[in-house]
């Protein structure tokens, strides 16, 4: 693919991060954007030195950073940000994810950060990065006066930032954050902060008053309507229905809070009295007493866009960077209001409920307008440093158009449409901001730096001290002249209900492994097979593995939010049409923000080249990892990266791994082989759940009411949980208490919904996302019941459990070799919304509570000491190595262990409770140590 030809260099250093045999080293090359389109169908051995020169374009900023660096190492001359997340918005969750990914990715080379933490209350905390690691705040929330240093009021803390930073980074979303609150509360001190000033922050933060603002300046908006409290005048919004040539009965229309982010409580109504009920709902629930009801757009097409600006000063030169098209899938589901919008769980769950496109599939001209118009909006609004702006692109038979729009006044792009205007922009992993960065050459690091560069260059006095190019150490990475390199191959995706799970998961492992200089991190898509594009568990023939094809890919094409947009990403880059569109595109951008950075006396560059995918079949894949010597990282969740087909395939040809080995995958894969490998345990502690297991076919084609009985007799209860025999942790998973529940879940396997809607079961329940095809086998067993612990955010009463049944849920690590595996501290895990875990509560960032270790008013010292003994004596027993997670019943008194499953590939994901229980450890071993660890095991199997 073409790139424009600028020479640049890597700009950021890396830092250098203590470990017992580890040591990151900077490195950094010239880069060169000029690239010529090459066939991606060439043979393992050629592919091999293409291989080698192609990622030798590419240096990625290796920063690797310690929170327990001494003192006296940390320059005086440092930049001392203050990283400040939570607060009292319901996206506090998502917070701690952004603040998370802005940690990892300036900390070092000249900056230094202090972390800090704002409660739904807004009591303030100086926190241990460690805790960012969290799931969701209410991991730590109830132990904080313990954990944290607190401050007896905001106006206390902004007096100790005073003097213990340079400048604030805000990283709360929606209210306090975005509203203007925080920033209001850094200006009444002369904090410097990054971001935009609080007046504008409030003006542009309420979707109402920002839409008068559209207005004001000339900009189209989507009509709307202000309900201020629960006493509304109905015929006076019945007037505003008609006015706006909708149906008073069914007239459909987006219901969403005026100042709760872009996510949170938005609905869609049909007609005057739904939109009443529900814009009261939102009031009544505490979400917001201003709701906005607003026409809901046909005919359009949904976009966002990255705004970055790249002045100095108080020069505003804002550049919009290429936008996402946001494009909603519809299942079928069945409900209108599912299917119509862009909601929170589709922004940060990835699933196939939504598909990005960067750049949209829009003509060229509604691209350069989009972003011509967003740059403009974003002066007009005073804006600050950066922002995403959300919108939509009109087709002409939209029923909103800039003839019937009377704010247009003849501006040349009547076919876009603003709608939402984000302060402080999501920074997850793979969040917009940096898939859009990504792609016209930023890293993390580098778009997070030049961001608060742009910010700290409107004070004189903070200057970037540390920044000299003097500092970077020349070297090459290149496989062939690096020798003490070593090559990792990750690889992620397949074919399991799981593979959006594993995305996240390998792509955290990337990122965190690619920051040692010592290695060189090919992260590598196993794509779904040929022959079963979307089934859960293909027959693993000889033919079918010689089909699967598995793809090394570029940095931005990892960014992607889905496996399937992934292969798609890759198709698009070999294919000759979209390659030139996309190119002609990054060009522009690129030189629009040259022409702000080049006079930028910190800016070094862009780090990121615009590279090929490459194709190889699973076979030349691994023949490409032995020939590099490479270690595979697999972090593919279920099927044939959990069943010990790939393991197998790997030591084939002697290629090293990480994870248990081939028996112990099979064994553990399968939850009926496991129960009967640690039947014998009984003695010790260590118990297993009756299981019966029936063929989907049987319990299809038998009467529903004959299968509940003989559920009953056979396993002498009345409540069930039923999961696939051969799936992932979360797939399919439900508990069942009647012979009706029975009927509804066979039902769904039948219409092969993709999900169970919450509380459509006779128990309250969670979403309970469905297998992709029928599994062959189901699994029912006896439903454990277990006592109920609740995490409050109220004072004095944070943390309550009632304790009688004696029993919790718990999901631990274990780690080292075989034979002498040891368990980390275990994870009490609560539920937040029925009785099984969701998806969600396992793997989506901000959500799910884990309580790492398990508090000693819940389970005595004693007690979970015997527990991990249980635990390692599980390990040892199924033949683990490397790691594995083991998910458990525990009884709080006698440490008893009743097992659930064990997973040998096990979520990886920037918040998942393994990095929990690593740090944890004395002394606290952080996400690129414990990734590390887990490579060096995989060369020490026994």
């Amino acid at each position: 693919m073409a790139s424009m030809a600028i020479g640049v260099s890597l700009w950021m250093s890396n830092g250098i991060r203590r470990g017992d045999d580890d040591v990151a080293r900077l490195s950094a090359k010239t880069l060169n954007l000029n690239q010529k389109s090459e066939s991606s169908a060439s043979r393992v051995l050629s592919t091999k030195r293409r291989l080698a020169s192609s990622r030798a374009k590419r240096t990625v900023a290796k920063s690797v950073l310690f929170e327990e660096e001494e003192e006296e190492e940390k320059s005086k001359k440092n930049l001392r940000v203050g990283l400040i997340c939570g607060g009292p918005s319901a996206e506090r969750g998502i917070s701690l994810n952004s603040a998370r990914s802005v940690l990892d990715h300036i900390q070092g080379n000249g900056v230094s950060v202090s972390c800090y933490y704002i409660d739904a209350h807004l009591k303030s905390f100086a926190i241990s990065s460690a805790q960012l690691y969290s799931n969701t705040p209410a991991d730590f929330d109830f132990k904080l006066e313990s954990l944290a240093q607190g401050f007896s009021s905001l106006s206390d803390l902004a007096e100790h930032l005073v003097s213990a930073v340079d400048i604030v980074f805000p990283v709360i979303h929606g209210r306090f954050g975005e509203d203007g609150g925080i920033q209001e509360l850094l200006e009444s001190h002369n904090i410097p902060f990054v971001g935009t000033g609080s007046s504008e922050c409030r003006r542009a933060f309420d979707k109402y008053e920002a839409s008068l603002e559209l207005k004001k300046h000339g900009f189209m908006s989507v009509p709307n309507y202000l309900v201020q409290g629960t006493g509304v005048d109905e015929s006076e919004i019945a007037q505003w229905f008609t006015d706006n040539r909708l149906d008073l009965d069914v007239g459909k229309v987006v219901v969403k809070p005026a100042r709760a982010g872009s996510s949170i409580g938005v609905k869609v109504a049909f007609g005057v009295k739904d939109s009443i009920k529900k814009a009261v709902e939102l009031i009544l629930e505490g979400i917001d007493d201003r709701v906005v009801v607003e026409v809901f757009i046909e005919n359009g097409h949904e976009f966002t866009a990255i705004v970055l600006d790249v002045g100095s000063g108080s020069d505003s030169h804002p550049v919009v960077l290429l936008p996402s098209e946001v494009q909603l899938q519809f299942h079928g589901s069945g409900d209108p209001e599912e299917d119509a919008i862009f909601d929170y769980r589709r922004k940060y769950l990835p699933t196939q409920q939504v598909t990005y496109h960067t750049p949209p599939r829009f003509p060229i001209h509604v691209i350069k307008s989009i972003r011509e118009e967003a740059s403009l909006l974003f002066q007009k609004l005073g804006l600050r440093d950066f922002a995403r702006i959300d919108g939509w692109y009109l087709a002409p038979t939209s029923n909103i158009s800039s003839a019937s729009n009377e704010t247009s006044r003849g501006r040349k792009s009547g076919n876009i449409i603003f709608t939402d205007i984000n302060l402080i922009s999501g920074m997850e992993q793979n969040s917009f901001l940096f898939q859009q960065a990504s792609k016209v050459g930023f890293s993390h690091s580098n778009i997070l730096r030049t961001i608060l560069h742009r910010a700290s260059s409107r004070l004189p006095h903070l200057t970037w001290y540390n920044y000299e190019s003097s500092h970077l150490l020349r070297g090459s990475t290149t496989l062939e002249s690096s020798r003490d390199v070593k090559k990792v191959f990750v690889i992620f995706g397949g074919d399991t209900s799981e593979r959006q799970v594993s995305v996240m998961s390998g792509t955290n492992v990337w990122m965190n492994l690619q920051r040692f200089a010592d290695l060189k991190v090919t992260p590598c898509l196993l794509s779904p097979s040929l022959s079963n594009s979307s089934g859960a568990f293909p027959d693993k023939t000889e033919s079918d593995l010689d089909n699967r094809e598995v793809w090394l890919l570029p940095y931005s094409v990892v960014l992607r939010h889905t496996a399937e947009e992934i292969l798609a990403e890759c198709l698009e880059a070999i294919e000759p049409d979209r390659a030139l569109f996309t190119s002609m595109l990054q060009k522009q951008v690129m030189e629009d923000l040259m022409d702000g950075l080049k006079n930028q006396s910190w800016f070094g560059g862009f780090d990121i080249t615009d590279e090929l995918p490459m194709k190889f079949s699973l076979r030349e894949w691994i023949k490409l990892a032995k020939e590099a010597q490479a270690t595979v990282f697999i972090a593919v969740h279920g099927g044939i990266g959990e069943d010990g087909t790939l393991q197998a395939l790997l030591d084939d040809e002697g290629v090293a791994y990480t994870g248990p080995g081939v028996l112990a995958s099979r064994t553990c894969m399968d939850k009926v082989m496991t129960s009967q490998a640690l039947s014998h345990l009984s003695e010790v502690g260590v118990h297993t759940i009756s299981k019966d297991v029936k063929r989907t076919d049987d319990i299809i084609h038998e009467t529903i009411s004959n299968i509940w009985d003989e559920l009953i007799t056979k396993l002498r209860c009345m409540t069930f949980c039923v999961k696939p025999a051969r799936d992932g942790c979360s797939t399919g998973v439900a508990r069942l208490c009647s012979a009706e529940d029975l009927a509804v879940y066979v039902q769904a396997l039948k219409d092969c919904l993709p999900r169970i809607p919450p509380n459509t079961l006779s128990k309250t329940h969670g979403m309970i996302e469905m297998p992709n095809t029928t599994p062959e086998f189901l699994i029912f067993e006896p439903f454990v019941e277990t006592d109920e612990i609740i995490v409050s955010s109220k004072a004095k009463q944070q943390l309550s459990w009632k304790g009688t049944r004696r029993w919790v849920e718990i999901t631990v690590g274990v780690i080292g070799k075989r034979g002498s595996m040891r368990s980390l501290n275990p994870s009490l895990t609560v539920k937040e919304s029925g009785d099984i875990l969701s998806l969600e509560e396992k793997f989506q960032g901000g959500t799910g509570i884990n309580l790492t270790p398990p508090p000693p008013t819940i389970m005595s010292k004693d007690a979970l000491e015997r527990c991990k003994q249980g635990i390692e004596l599980i390990a040892e027993t199924l033949g683990l190595e490397g790691f594995s997670r083991i998910d458990a019943f525990v009884h709080v008194e006698t440490g008893e262990v009743l097992v659930i499953e064990v997973n040998t590939v096990p979520g990886m994901t920037p918040s998942t409770v393994l990095i929990q229980q690593a740090l944890a450890e004395q002394p606290p071993i952080y996400p690129p140590q414990f990734f590390r660890k887990l490579l060096h095991l995989a060369t020490q199997r026994v």
